[in-house]
């Protein structure tokens, strides 16, 4: 199993950014995928998930109408589209497949800052 997430950066907050993960090693299409961030001193907490279809989405209540999580499958891809960023958005992200949940990739940095 490998991950590898990307997107990340440095944004003002109210800005957007669209986070990719790129997975190999499963069948990615059988499983549902998840986001997850870390920030500095706090517990890695769940961002976001997706069915393995697409079709069911969830969000922690912090997150919902501010981002979205969509799939594609024939890229082996999960992303996160975050809008109307906060400071509190800055962490390290990282994306996470349900049925494989020790393993994750390298995560990629957001930065909300002015």
């Amino acid at each position: 199993v490998q991950l590898v997430e990307s997107g990340g950066g440095l944004v003002q907050p109210g800005g957007s950014l669209r986070l990719s993960c790129v997975a190999s090693g499963f069948t990615f299409r059988s499983y549902s995928m998840r986001w997850f961030r870390q920030a500095p001193g706090k517990e890695r907490e769940l961002v976001a998930s997706i069915s393995s279809g697409g079709g069911i989405t969830n969000y922690a209540d912090s997150m919902k109408g501010r981002f979205t999580i969509s799939r594609d499958n024939a890229k082996n891809t999960v992303y996160l589209q975050m809008n109307s960023l906060k400071y509190e958005d800055t962490a390290v992200y990282y994306c996470n497949c349900g049925q494989f949940p020790h393993y994750w990739g390298q995560g990629t940095q957001v930065t909300v800052s002015s």
